[in-house]
Parts: structure tokens; C-alpha cells; sequence
């Protein structure tokens, strides 16, 4: 007798598993390497805000330093900001942002407040990364020697 072989149709049930493994594998690393990129992108974002408030400042103290007196610090609510006609939108709608004046002297001081960090670890990595570079510094240092940490906010020097 003679045995007739069946042609083979389809993949066998460990062909199938092993791909599915590798597809997982592949979607985890994906997931790893996007969140990273979240993260510098969140950083950024923070740096160029931080960067268009300190132009504002500027122009605010500016458009007040001619006439003598002392300039007070611009002022921030949750709803409007002196800074708003400098700026190409509203600061309240940017986020938790602050101008502040210096301790010790009377430097000017924008920065994002320090719950707006909370639970973002990752991004107070990559804003460590760069701080030295962009002139950041945390609330409790103006030498930029002090970590950024997700209970100190982020600070640049405005004036």
C-alpha cells in the first residue's frame, strides 16, 4: 500500500505562538522608546514656555523701567497676567506658571510651580539633562547646581 501524503496547509500552532511572542516584544520596546520621546517632548515644551515669559518680562519691564520708579513684578492669577499683551496667548491657558521676584536680590525669576511636575518624573529627568545648558534651576538654587525634582518646580532667570 502505498501512503499518500496530505500536502501541509497552514502554520503549526508553535509557528503561530513563536510570532506572537516576537510581535510582543517589538510592541514593548516601541512602548518604551515612545514614552521617552513624551517625556524630552513634555521638557521642551516647558524650556519654550519658560523662554517666551522671559521675553514678555522683558518687554513688561521695558515698557516701565523709563519712567524711575521701581518696578514691581508682574503679576500672575489664574485668570490674567500682566504679561498677557506681550505674549501671543493668554499665560493662564499655558499652564501653572509663575514670575517671581529673588529672595536676596532683586532678580526676576519665571517658572513653572512645582505641582505642575508632580508624578512626572520622567520629565523632570530630561529637564535635569538640559538645565544647565537653558539656564534652569529649581526653586531653591540660582547657581543651577541643585536637581530639578518633582517637588521643587522649575525656574529661569528673567532679569
Amino acid at each position: 500500500m502505498k501512503k499518500v501524503m496530505k500536502k501541509r496547509t497552514g502554520f503549526t500552532l508553535v509557528e503561530l505562538l513563536i510570532v506572537i511572542i516576537i510581535i510582543g516584544i517589538l510592541a514593548g520596546a516601541m512602548l518604551l522608546v515612545a514614552g521617552s520621546g513624551t517625556d524630552k517632548a513634555e521638557a521642551t515644551k516647558i524650556v519654550s514656555n519658560l523662554r517666551s515669559m522671559k521675553a514678555a518680562t522683558l518687554l513688561y519691564y521695558a515698557d516701565r523701567a523709563g519712567s524711575g520708579a521701581v518696578v514691581a513684578v508682574p503679576t500672575v492669577t489664574d485668570t490674567s497676567s500682566d504679561l498677557d499683551p506681550y505674549m501671543d496667548r493668554k499665560l493662564s491657558d499655558m499652564g501653572d506658571y509663575e514670575v517671581v521676584k529673588g529672595v536676596i536680590t532683586s532678580e526676576w525669576y519665571v517658572g513653572l510651580k512645582k505641582a505642575a511636575l508632580t508624578g512626572k518624573s520622567g520629565v523632570v529627568t530630561k529637564l535635569n539633562e538640559v538645565k544647565k545648558q537653558q539656564g534652569l534651576f529649581d526653586a531653591n538654587d540660582s547657581t543651577s547646581t541643585n536637581a530639578i525634582t518633582e517637588t521643587s518646580g522649575v525656574y529661569m532667570k528673567a532679569r
